[in-house]
C-alpha cells in the first residue's frame, strides 16, 4: 500500500495551481506573440508591473521548489531492500512514458489549429532527444527532476548515516551557493574557478536542486518543532522570501520598456536565497496540516496533478487569449483578477480532462499514476 501523507497531497494540488498562476502571469509581461516570457519582456503599465510581481513572484514562485521537496520527501533515503536498478525502473516508468507522450503531443498537436508550421514541428522532432519542444517550455522541469532521481540512489547511503549536524553543514553550503546567481549578476560573471574552459565552480556540487533534496530529508527527520513554532517560523520565512521575490521583479520592471528577461527576473531563480526561504516557510506551514485523511477531492487532484501539469499549456494559452481580449494593458477584466481567472479556468479544464483520461485503459502511460 502506498504511504499517504496528507499535507503532501495538499502541496501537490496547490503547487500545481501555482504553476498555472506563473504561466498566466507571463501573458502580462511577455514581449512576443506567444504570450509567454521569452528572451525579452515588456510590461504595459504599472498595474501589470505590480500584479505580475504579486501573483507570479510573491504568491507562486515557490511552486517548482515545492515539487522538488515533495519528490524527495518520501524517497530519501531509498528503502534498504531496493536496488539502484529497481529504483530507476520504478521511478522512470512512472514519469518517462507520460513525458515522452506529451513531448510528442506538443510537437504535433498544435498543427491541428495552425499553432505551428510543419517546419517547426519537424525541427522540434529532430531535437526531442536533446530537449523539450518549442511549444512546451514548461517541460524544462522534467530534466532536473530526472537528475534528482538519478542522484537519489547515490546520495542515499550518505544520508542514512549522516548526523543532523552533517546535513546542516551541507545545507549551509547549499545556502551559500544560492547567492551565486546574484553574485554573477552584480559582482562578477565568473566565480570560484569558473572560466570559459571550466563551468564547474567550487560550490557546483553543493548547488542546485540537490539542496532541496537534502532539505526535504532534514525537515522530515530532524525538525521536531511544535505546530505553533512551525506556524510562526513558516509564516515569517514565507512572507520575507515572497516579499523580496515580488519586489525584485517590481524594481526592474519599468513599464513600456523592452527588458532583458533574465534582468527582469533576477530574483526569481529557484535556487536563490529568497525563493529558498519562501519555499522552506511555505513547506513548514503545510506540515501543520494534521488531518488523518485528506478530502476525496484533494486526494484525487493530487493523483492527477502530474498529468495536469503536463497538459496545462494546451488549455492556458487559449484561455489567456480569451480573457485578455487582445490588449494586455486593458484586458476584459482587471489584471488583478485576470491572472487568477486564467489559472483557475485552466486548472478546472485540466482536472476534468485528466480525470476522464484516467478512466481509460493504460492511462498511466499518458498522465502518470
Amino acid at each position: 500500500m502506498k504511504e499517504r501523507v496528507v499535507f503532501i497531497d495538499y502541496i501537490r494540488v496547490v503547487a500545481c495551481f501555482m504553476v498555472m498562476l506563473v504561466h498566466a502571469s507571463e501573458n502580462f509581461y511577455g514581449a512576443d506573440s506567444s504570450g509567454l516570457a521569452g528572451n525579452v519582456s515588456m510590461l504595459a503599465n504599472e498595474d501589470n508591473r505590480f500584479w505580475v510581481a504579486f501573483w507570479d513572484g510573491g504568491v507562486s514562485r515557490t511552486a517548482v521548489p515545492l515539487f522538488m521537496i515533495v519528490s524527495s520527501f518520501l524517497l530519501v533515503p531509498m528503502k534498504q531492500n531496493i536496488t539502484m536498478t529497481e529504483f530507476y525502473r520504478h521511478r522512470f516508468m512512472r514519469i518517462l512514458p507520460p513525458f515522452v507522450c506529451f513531448m510528442l503531443l506538443y510537437t504535433f498537436l498544435p498543427l491541428l489549429w495552425g499553432g505551428m508550421t510543419w517546419e517547426q514541428s519537424l525541427n522540434d522532432l529532430k531535437l526531442l532527444l536533446w530537449n523539450f519542444p518549442s511549444m512546451a517550455g514548461h517541460l524544462w522541469f522534467m530534466y532536473p527532476l530526472i537528475s534528482l532521481y538519478l542522484i537519489i540512489p547515490i546520495i542515499s547511503p550518505w544520508i542514512e548515516r549522516a548526523s543532523a549536524k552533517e546535513e546542516r553543514i551541507f545545507l549551509g553550503l547549499f545556502v551559500l551557493s544560492a547567492f551565486t546567481p546574484w553574485l554573477h549578476r552584480f559582482v562578477h560573471s565568473e566565480l570560484w574557478g569558473e572560466c570559459f574552459w571550466n563551468r564547474f565552480s567550487a560550490l557546483w556540487y553543493c548547488s542546485g536542486y540537490v539542496g532541496y533534496l537534502i532539505l526535504a530529508h532534514y525537515i522530515r527527520v530532524h525538525i521536531k518543532w511544535t505546530q505553533r513554532k512551525r506556524l510562526a517560523v513558516g509564516s515569517i520565512c514565507f512572507l520575507a522570501g515572497a516579499i523580496f521575490t515580488a519586489w525584485g521583479f517590481w524594481w526592474k520592471g519599468i513599464p513600456c520598456t523592452i527588458i532583458d528577461t533574465p534582468t527582469l527576473e533576477w530574483a526569481w531563480e529557484f535556487c536563490t536565497p529568497n525563493v529558498l526561504l519562501a519555499t522552506f516557510g511555505l513547506f513548514m506551514l503545510f506540515t501543520c496540516i494534521k488531518q488523518q485523511k485528506a478530502p476525496a477531492i484533494i486526494s484525487s487532484l493530487s493523483g492527477l496533478s502530474f498529468g495536469m501539469y503536463l497538459m496545462h499549456m494546451f488549455f492556458l494559452a487559449p484561455i489567456a487569449t480569451w480573457v485578455i481580449g487582445g490588449d494586455v494593458a486593458h484586458p476584459t477584466i482587471p489584471v488583478w483578477l485576470a491572472i487568477p481567472t486564467i489559472a483557475i479556468l485552466s486548472f478546472i479544464c485540466c482536472a476534468i480532462t485528466t480525470k476522464l483520461i484516467s478512466l481509460l485503459p493504460g492511462s498511466k502511460y499518458v498522465i502518470g499514476a
